[in-house]
């Protein structure tokens, strides 16, 4: 590969700021790709339900808007999840502070190696495979946080000075709310309660991405986060208390995502879907951006270990109802993400039978 390929390292979007009236034209998406504005999107027609984690998953009412938000939307707002109001705010304070420092303070945590080499942790931009790629409007910072002793805290800022032990703190109380959703998911499906939390490993990764969302002069052509679904088991989203911009697809249509402050809403991921058999979906979702303000949010993605494999649940198969997605390694699994991603199409589809 020829090291002049200076497409592949753009500069990150907070430096483009002020710099223009328009998005720089990697941003911005092809007309065939934004019918309409981008930035119009639809009330839901029913509110997410908000679920009690401390009554799940013994309470029959709490457990049944659980499974009719993940089978409708595969998203779930989660109230008493054991991570204090004042916890959420230092983190998300911790988050902007890092993103307000100079820039070349947040390069001493970049994702390249020698200034060119991509690797999935640290702090710039996504990857970038070609030359055409339509960028996102974002920097972000991610980190490794399970398994812990695969953490790697050279990627991890030391200033604020608390970003470190706040982060641990909160990876830890994620994996907790974690655990408690998989045992409330396996108990609707019928299976035995630590089912999911079994099939994941003893040593399941997660990964904490810190997303800085700059304000866009023409937030109507550029997308925060083109459409994707997650590709693990579950997400553990915070989002901003001041700015909105999560989107949901259902049906072909863009709806706004809800929020409330400090609840945390989750969101099934690829595997989840394939575990379930179909039953709880993993959705397609998008971020916009702002014309005027930033937007932080911070995704803590929790999947499985190394040398587990993905499949459905054998207690949701029968005569009548047959795998609907194929068997596959996680390390495999994996790997097929990392090439969908960059081609911006969803892996999971091609696990469909």
């Amino acid at each position: 590969m020829a090291h002049h390929e200076s497409w592949r390292v753009p500069t990150p979007v907070q430096e483009l700021v002020g710099a223009a009236e328009e998005p720089p034209s990697r941003y911005v998406l092809r007309e065939q790709d934004r019918p309409g504005s981008l930035l119009v999107a639809d009330d839901m027609p029913e509110p997410i339900p908000v679920v009690d984690l401390t009554r799940l998953p013994d309470d029959d009412a709490e457990a049944a808007k659980l499974r009719s938000a993940l089978q409708s939307w595969g998203l779930v707002l989660v109230s008493n999840h054991g991570i204090e109001a004042a916890m959420m705010d230092e983190v998300m304070d911790a988050s902007r502070a890092f993103f307000h420092q100079p820039l070349e303070e947040k390069q001493k945590y970049s994702n390249l190696i020698d200034g060119k080499r991509f690797q999935i942790e640290g702090y710039g931009n996504d990857r970038v495979v070609r030359e055409d790629q339509i960028l996102n409007w974002n920097d972000r910072l991610h980190l490794k946080v399970e398994p812990e002793d695969e953490r790697n805290y050279a990627k991890w800022p030391k200033r604020p000075e608390s970003f470190r032990e706040v982060l641990r703190e909160y990876a830890l109380k994620t994996k907790i709310v974690r655990d408690g959703i998989l045992r409330a998911m396996a108990k609707i499906l019928e299976l035995d309660e630590d089912y999911f939390v079994g099939q994941i490993g003893d040593k399941p990764t997660a990964f904490a991405r810190f997303n800085y969302y700059p304000p866009c002069p023409r937030p109507e052509l550029v997308n925060g986060v083109q459409p994707h679904s997650d590709g693990g088991v579950l997400t553990i989203l915070l989002v901003d208390k001041e700015v909105g911009g999560l989107q949901v697809q259902r049906d072909g249509v863009w709806y706004k995502a809800p929020s409330q402050p400090y609840t945390l809403l989750i969101n099934l991921g690829d595997v989840m879907e394939v575990m379930s058999n179909g039953v709880f979906k993993s959705p397609v979702h998008r971020v916009v951006t702002n014309e005027e303000k930033e937007r932080i949010s911070l995704a803590v993605f929790h999947g499985m270990a190394r040398e587990t494999a993905i499949e459905p649940a054998a207690g949701l198969l029968d005569e009548k109802r047959p795998a609907r997605y194929r068997k596959i390694d996680a390390m495999d699994f994996f790997a097929g993400l990392q090439e969908h991603i960059a081609r911006g199409t969803r892996f999971i589809e091609s696990l469909k039978i």
